[in-house]
């Protein structure tokens, strides 16, 4: 009995030995965890593929992804039992051993799925006490995972040839695609492959491929899984060439989307609309010319899913490596809605409140209008439509530019302030004087479309349901929101665009441009329907392109990018989620004047309404109006905001060159300022 007791001592300290080994010298998993990323769109469509740190491919396989076929004649070839073996199939162990000293070659080596997953995740050469520890790892892994864990971890990891790893890379590189249908000879070149990889490849070694390829299809005949029809079509299919590239669509944005993966990634992008708007952007810069980039952005209101980014026009062109949606550039006059939306919150100001557009001098700032012309007494709402500068000044010296600043930091778009100017937000924000990327932009106008609940942008599918019930930082008012939507959607559109309140099925677009100081950008953003567009026009190193305002260059773009975000994601009228009441009553409280003045002039004539006559009376031509008011002191009269002519003795004179509609205004030494709108009958056209 002392030799039981001693062999129970020596099998107790073997196990104990096995266990502490297991312990200290666990199998290396992790390169497992290793993967390339494949980024589709939301509705699975392949993007971009992106490789592993050590620019392999390599794709985390998924079996329920992979062909049922091709699992089953990979398992008839190289793993019969994988389903009910521990690790090591000592029956097909003791049969390759047997085969092989008959043979008097190696004619089999036994390894199992599991075996051969051992040696992937730690090469060694091909020796017996390799062979040992590959069956010592192949136990701890059976230990550890699961057999659909194992088998899609060895097809993880299954070497194709080069930087190829992994079922899913290899179809990609040889077919285009995703493993999850495959023909017979695919299959069989699939299975080859990974025997001699670097013998069997088909774009460089194309006879070994077909051999390889022979090889297996012969062994699955015999095994009873081909007939001879298959077999043979199988044999004499064309061999692929490895010359499918892996996908690589809407690259700057699949890389954010890809930010911190470990996996496969479903982003919120739809592929559509991405690969209209890239073709759009494209055709743009290359009609504007002179290293012109184009970056875009639509997001979804309700969500915040960026739906499509277009981070520059082609990387072809200078700077297009960069993702210029994430390049803080100065915004122009794209800030001006938030400035007036933050006073309408405050009770200062209201759309029809007036204010001044007149020189005025801030300390050392002296803001000019873009015409350098100056409108007198205007109300807030024809302010902004017209992108006027002095009232934007004025409205932000009353709400304060650190404050204005400090909102827009905590919703999410911090003000860049330039190193070699002060460092204290100045005026000048209203201008764009500090530095915003076309993402934060965006961030504040889905926050304008959402009643003014300012989010962060969603990358992936994943956190849309999230954000949409997160409540966000509030920017503005629900009504402030509202009235500035309702002021923007009324500006004039751009040349040749009809507004979309007049046009069956076209989206309301609430927009608004901006142009930096020597035309280095040029902005449109704005809200049409559920999504918020951002655009931006200029050069990747900031140099300036005279007279390019985002009027003319981004303007269109923006609208073109909304009919067709209307047209492959819908939501043409007003967002899910933030119905707008559209009321038109004002905040109470708020000024009739921004600058709390006196009593506006009275214009006498015309009157308010008149219908006018300027045709030939008697076959004389028809004498100017003479316009005629009150107020305190001289009376500055303009037309549509044109100063009006006076006569030799002073007197505003007016005489129409065409029929129409006209703005007849009238601004007092104070800068207040008094409107009537006339028609005018019977002008000969002008030109």
């Amino acid at each position: 009995m002392i030799w039981l007791k001693r062999l129970a001592i020596a099998f107790a300290a073997l196990l104990a030995a096995a266990f502490a080994l297991d312990r200290i010298f666990p199998p290396p998993l992790e390169r497992g965890d290793v993967v390339s990323v494949m980024v589709t769109d939301r509705d699975g469509r392949p993007l971009r593929a992106i490789p592993t740190p050590e620019h392999h491919w390599r794709f985390r396989a998924d079996l329920d992804e992979i062909d049922p076929v091709f699992v089953e004649a990979l398992l008839e070839v190289e793993d019969q039992r994988f389903w009910s073996h521990g690790g090591v199939d000592w029956t097909g162990m003791v049969r390759a051993v047997w085969s092989s000293a008959l043979a008097g070659r190696v004619v089999s080596g036994g390894s199992t799925i599991t075996m051969q997953t051992a040696r992937l995740l730690e090469p060694r050469p091909r020796t017996i006490p390799s062979k040992l520890i590959e069956m010592f790892r192949a136990h701890q892994i059976e230990a550890r995972l699961s057999k659909r864990e194992i088998l899609e971890l060895y097809l993880t990891l299954t070497p194709y040839g080069g930087n190829i790893e992994g079922l899913r890379a290899a179809s990609w590189h040889y077919f285009g695609r995703e493993p999850d249908r495959l023909s017979d000879d695919q299959i069989a070149l699939l299975i080859a492959l990974p025997q001699s990889p670097e013998v069997r490849r088909p774009d460089l070694r194309p006879e070994g491929a077909v051999a390889g390829r022979k090889a297996i299809v012969s062994k699955l005949e015999r095994l009873g899984y081909l007939d001879a029809a298959r077999a043979e079509e199988a044999r004499t299919s064309h061999l692929p060439t490895g010359e499918y590239a892996f996908p690589a669509r809407a690259w700057h944005a699949t890389g954010r989307a890809a930010k911190d993966a470990d996996g496969d990634v479903r982003s919120t992008l739809d592929a559509k609309l991405q690969q209209e708007l890239e073709a759009l952007a494209d055709e743009h810069a290359r009609e504007f010319g002179n290293e012109t980039q184009v970056a875009m952005l639509v997001v979804d209101i309700p969500t915040r899913a960026v739906r499509a980014a277009v981070g520059s026009a082609s990387r072809d062109l200078p700077g297009g490596w960069l993702d210029l949606t994430a390049q803080a550039r100065s915004p122009g006059s794209t800030l001006k809605p938030f400035i007036y939306a933050m006073a309408f919150d405050d009770g200062s100001a209201a759309p029809d409140t007036r204010i001044s557009d007149l020189p005025k001098r801030f300390k050392s700032y002296q803001p000019d209008n873009f015409d350098r012309m100056f409108r007198g007494d205007v109300r807030i709402s024809e302010a902004l439509q017209h992108s006027l500068n002095v009232p934007a000044v004025l409205a932000l010296d009353r709400v304060g530019p650190e404050r204005f600043a400090a909102t827009l930091a905590l919703a999410g778009a911090p003000p860049r302030i330039s190193k070699g100017a002060d460092k204290e937000p100045g005026l000048a924000l209203a201008l764009g004087g500090a530095g915003l990327t076309a993402r934060e932009l965006a961030v504040l106008y889905a926050a304008l479309g959402d009643n003014g609940h300012a989010k962060p942008l969603v990358w992936r599918v994943e956190d849309e349901e999230k954000m949409a019930k997160a409540r966000g930082y509030r920017l503005m008012s629900p009504d402030s929101a509202e009235k500035i939507l309702r002021i923007l959607k009324n500006a004039p559109t751009p040349e040749g665009r009809m507004p979309g309140r007049l046009t069956a099925n076209a989206p309301q677009i609430a927009f608004k441009t901006g142009t930096s100081y020597g035309f280095r950008d040029a902005w449109a953003a704005g809200v049409s329907g559920d999504h918020a567009i951002v655009v931006w026009v200029g050069r990747a190193d900031g140099a300036p392109r005279p007279g390019a305002t985002g009027r003319d260059t981004a303007l269109p773009i923006l609208f073109e990018a909304a009919d067709r975000a209307a047209y492959h994601l819908g939501g043409n009228g007003g967002a899910k989620s933030r119905l707008m009441s559209q009321r038109a009553a004002e905040a109470k409280g708020a000024l009739a004047r921004f600058d709390r003045g006196g009593e506006a002039p009275e214009i006498l004539f015309p009157p308010r309404d008149a219908e006018l006559w300027s045709g030939d009376v008697n076959g004389k031509p028809a004498r100017p109006f003479v316009l005629a008011g009150r107020g305190e002191g001289k009376l500055r009269w303009y037309i549509n905001g044109v100063p009006c002519e006076t006569d030799d003795a002073g007197l505003p004179v007016w005489k129409p060159e065409q029929s129409g509609f006209y703005k007849v205004s009238a601004v007092d030494e104070a800068g207040r300022e008094a409107t009537v709108r006339v028609r005018v009958l019977g002008a000969s056209t002008a030109g």
